[in-house]
């Protein structure tokens, strides 16, 4: 499989960079099961990272509307050359431009639903790109990531668990998440020194919005040195120890408890009661 990827890069003179932390998909069946996990049903894809149409190629043949994003501009040509017909059709969006610098939410409002973001995320984006995904979860019905299998780990760690720890908490707030399939890393070229997994995000039922900065600031608090207490690390939030004991009782959490031990509702009723 490699030596199909590494040819599409050879043949338009192209080697992967490795400043985007650039590794390629070059299982063909694999992709055609990640696309069946983005699009289960006709509807709309927001991909990030498009590379050489690894994932975009099935999805069009899923029938989704796909608007693909791709930073690396030598790549955005081969895939106007490669896609030609789905451009000119409508079925497709090519858009050469950095993620980062993108109003995806903007973009995921003018899509029909189902809408879903996607996207073989760069290990040195991933952090960042799932905040935005955080953010945006009001406006997708589902998101699929394939990312460090480290990092999905951590997403589904549930509290107690050696991975569980700040980004759990941020990400298990809005969204429920899935580790789909273990994804090794001679499925990639230039293959990676890390294996990988695929994580589906589903919103959590009822919808909830974006955390908020009191959300934030109690979870931020509570990892920042992980062998502190909860009395001892929420004294970062500037309460006096009288009122941080009282929220505490009131929200029914024990100070002595350290972050690492407490569940996502607990920090929502930290929330509630800190921000009244």
């Amino acid at each position: 499989f490699p030596t199909r990827r590494s040819s599409d890069l050879e043949r338009h003179g192209l080697r992967a960079r490795r400043s985007l932390g650039q590794n390629f998909l070059a299982d063909r069946g694999l992709c055609d099961k990640i696309a069946s996990l983005v699009a289960p049903a006709s509807g709309s894809v927001l991909e990030i990272g498009a590379g050489l149409g690894a994932l975009t190629a099935p999805l069009l043949t899923r029938g989704s509307h796909v608007v693909a994003v791709e930073t690396d501009r030598s790549l955005a040509i081969l895939l106007r050359e490669k896609f030609a017909q789905e451009l000119a059709a409508g079925q497709l969006e090519l858009l050469e431009a950095d993620a980062r610098e993108l109003d995806l939410g903007a973009l995921l409002a003018r899509l029909p639903s189902p809408r879903t973001l996607a996207g073989n995320l760069p290990y040195h984006l991933s952090g960042l790109l799932l905040r935005r995904a955080v953010d945006l979860v009001g406006l997708c019905e589902r998101a699929v990531f394939l990312l460090q299998l480290e990092v999905v780990d951590r997403l589904c760690a549930e509290a107690g668990a050696p991975d569980y720890g700040a980004l759990s908490v941020f990400v298990q707030a809005v969204y429920r998440p899935r580790r789909e399939l273990v994804v090794r890393r001679g499925a990639f070229y230039p293959q990676p020194g890390v294996d990988s997994a695929i994580v589906a995000l589903e919103p959590r039922e009822p919808p909830c919005g974006p955390p908020s900065e009191t959300f934030s600031r109690v979870v931020k608090a509570a990892f920042e040195k992980r062998r502190k207490t909860l009395r001892n690390a929420w004294r970062a939030l500037e309460l006096s120890l009288p009122e941080l004991e009282r929220l505490a009782g009131e929200a029914q959490i024990d100070l002595d408890a350290r972050g690492e031990t407490l569940p996502v509702s607990a920090f929502e009723r930290s929330e509630e009661h800190t921000s009244e």
